[in-house]
């Protein structure tokens, strides 16, 4: 379990457990400290993949379905037991998403909320482009130069060169893995009933976020806060994110 999820600040009384899916490239070292920022109501985790980390040895996974299945096999005893919700940025809301159509097809299990942030939805037309960057022959100079634009990590990590090097593999292989993630809403009904909350920084790129209409029974709010890709790394931002997604929560009829 420790392996797969971080849980620095474990809470076995809490109403909710909120598990959080990092960015590409990321581990759980941000939002793993969630934890510490809400109330004893809910227990805050944060996926951790390999090839990163206490996992650092481990080979990286070589598609979505890996990783949906082990995560999935980690949490689910857990998940069985009390109300959970999701929260993803950028890549980890795609992982989210994915373990959750898992769930809710294989065991009939569904998050009270699913948090989304800095992504498209999964059905949209503009995920599409994602599955075609050529990965394999992109330099590692330009995957260095996306993650600057990207913005995220502080700068002095990147002058460490073997620091460097792994995040530019990460990086690469997590986007590897996203490429192999497909999702046809054309074969199925609306998978989900449960609530789904969209953020956005501000001056990050927009995405195609209206699709999720399609996705889910319950309502869909939007939220743009100020700030880039990495946004939700604002302090201000962060209390923000917190405080409204124990709102949401706690106002789920828990």
């Amino acid at each position: 379990m420790e392996k797969v999820v971080a849980c620095p600040y474990k809470r076995p009384n809490a109403l909710c457990r909120l598990i959080c899916f990092p960015w590409a490239g990321g581990g759980t070292s941000q939002l793993a400290q969630w934890g510490k920022l809400f109330s004893n109501s809910i227990e805050v985790s944060s996926v951790r993949l390999p090839g990163r980390e206490s996992r650092l040895k481990e080979p990286f996974a070589k598609d979505m379905k890996t990783v949906v299945d082990e995560i999935t096999s980690v949490l689910l005893k857990e998940l069985q037991e009390k109300p959970f919700a999701f929260f993803g940025h950028s890549f980890g809301s795609y992982i989210s998403f994915a373990v959750a159509l898992h769930l809710k097809e294989k065991y009939g299990l569904e998050p009270i909320h699913l948090f989304v942030s800095g992504a498209h939805a999964p059905n949209s037309e503009a995920f599409l482009p994602i599955k075609s960057i050529p990965i394999c022959d992109a330099e590692d100079e330009d995957i260095l130069t996306y993650i600057q634009i990207l913005g995220g990590t502080p700068s002095e990590l990147l002058q460490n060169e073997d620091i460097k090097k792994h995040l530019i593999r990460t990086f690469r292989e997590d986007l590897r893995v996203l490429q192999t993630f497909s999702f046809d809403k054309a074969e199925r009904s609306i998978p989900f009933s449960c609530d789904i909350t969209c953020f956005n920084g501000s001056e990050d790129k927009p995405h195609d976020l209206e699709a999720w209409h399609d996705l889910t029974s319950g309502d869909i709010s939007f939220y743009n806060l100020p700030g880039s890709h990495f946004y939700l790394l604002e302090p201000s931002n962060e209390i923000f994110l917190t405080k409204h997604i124990t709102r949401c929560i706690e106002n789920s009829g828990l």
